[in-house]
């Protein structure tokens, strides 16, 4: 079973971990947080150059700085 099937996102609409630019991202990361896929989640992001949206609880920014830090 792929760590999409049991993500807690699947549960949520997308516009909630694509929020609109200057809008927050805590409430995708909280639930993110208490997802059991959230590293598998983020470790997908990361592989596939994921540029937009919360991915395994980490923004676009976020996400970009832990790359330039070699993971």
């Amino acid at each position: 079973m792929s760590w999409r099937e049991n993500a807690l996102c699947a549960q949520a609409g997308p516009e909630f971990f694509f929020p609109a630019p200057g809008s927050s991202t805590r409430e995708a990361k909280q639930l993110c947080g208490a997802c059991e896929g959230r590293l598998a989640c983020l470790e997908y992001a990361l592989t596939h150059d994921e540029r937009f949206g919360v991915w395994g609880g980490l923004s676009e920014k976020e996400r970009g700085r832990l790359k330039r830090q070699g993971r």
